[in-house]
């Protein structure tokens, strides 16, 4: 059968899921800086949107180049986490009744990256090998 213990493969399948994760994302506050892709651009910058897709454009880019990566996605899971019970947790109880799966489902996401970190192809992991090239 086939070995899904391989290191190859869960370093492979981590740094996949980190810079799908970042892309999509990216996508989100595209709609709302730029207004493209079917979005709405946000006429002020500051309102709650405006942030948010601050933090989603830039915070996706963060999270795709593996930079930054762990406050980076403890600020954007804890965006989602209030995104959710702002937006949607008052329409029901059940994500995929209120509309909040997406949110939900990123906020885990980036909690597991706060957790895990970006892994080994990635501009924190290249910078951590260098480290620990320089001080052994």
């Amino acid at each position: 059968m086939f070995n899904t213990d391989h290191p190859g493969l869960k370093e492979f399948t981590h740094n996949a899921l980190r810079i799908v994760a970042g892309f999509l994302f990216t996508l989100h506050g595209a709609q709302k800086l730029f207004g493209v892709l079917g979005g709405n651009q946000v006429g002020d910058l500051m309102s709650r949107m405006g942030i948010a897709g601050i933090l989603e454009f830039f915070g996706g880019l963060l999270i795709m180049a593996g930079l930054f990566t762990r406050p980076v996605a403890f600020l954007v899971s804890g965006q989602m986490a209030v995104a959710y019970f702002i937006a949607h947790a008052g329409r029901g109880f059940w994500p995929i009744m209120n509309g909040g799966e997406l949110a939900a489902f990123y906020a885990f996401t980036f909690l597991f990256f706060f957790a895990n970190g970006a892994g080994k192809y990635s501009i924190d992991g290249w910078l951590a090998c260098r480290r620990a090239a320089s001080e052994g």
